[in-house]
């Protein structure tokens, strides 16, 4: 199917709890010139930051570990996520957040940041754009205890593990983080890590 024209778009809002999840009801434009009837929901939570943490000379990363209810209710047995540095995106400028998160996160106050890409993470029906970051660490730049900001329910348990054992928990099944398997594989590719 070609990219064809819209028209006629209606959005309703059906919720406004956590974050807003819309209806849109459009006519599409089909490759033979024809007019469909579409309706779609769209998730709305904003957009995102990522980053990976790594340390060349010790080569290790800075993970986080914590329960994320959709995984729960999907089959995973414990509901415990293996995962980047990540947050929603609350201003306009992506490293400013990152930065802030780091802190929060993992009580990393880190130097150099650089971004190396951005994705729609599910496009079908989210529509969050990611902003992905990495940045070196090392250990003098500890600057608190991580964990999560306070008053966010956040229970965020900091990982310090080998570039070997990253691989090895993918290979188990034990990172399965879209946002943290693109981090690490681009890492690799790029012989970060």
């Amino acid at each position: 199917m070609k990219r064809g024209g819209i028209r006629k778009i209606e959005k309703e809002v059906l919720s406004e709890q956590f974050y807003t999840l819309n209806r849109y009801t459009f006519e599409y434009e089909k490759e033979d010139g024809t007019w469909e009837l579409q309706r779609r929901e769209s998730y709305d939570r904003g957009n995102g930051v990522a980053i990976l943490l790594y340390n060349p000379g010790e080569q290790k990363v800075i993970l986080t570990r914590q329960f994320r209810i959709p995984t729960y209710v999907n089959g995973n047995e414990d509901g415990m996520m293996v995962e980047v540095c990540a947050g929603m995106l609350d201003e306009k400028d992506p490293e400013a957040c990152i930065r802030r998160e780091v802190e929060e996160e993992t009580g990393y106050r880190i130097g150099e940041v650089k971004k190396v890409f951005e994705a729609y993470m599910s496009p079908g029906a989210v529509t969050e754009i990611l902003h992905f970051f990495i940045a070196p660490y090392d250990e003098t730049m500890k600057a608190g205890p991580g964990g999560g900001a306070e008053g966010e329910t956040e229970n965020i348990e900091v990982l310090e593990i080998s570039y070997d054992e990253a691989f090895r928990m993918i290979d188990r099944g034990e990172i399965r983080d879209a946002k943290s398997l693109l981090l690490l594989q681009y890492a690799r590719l790029q012989g970060l890590i």
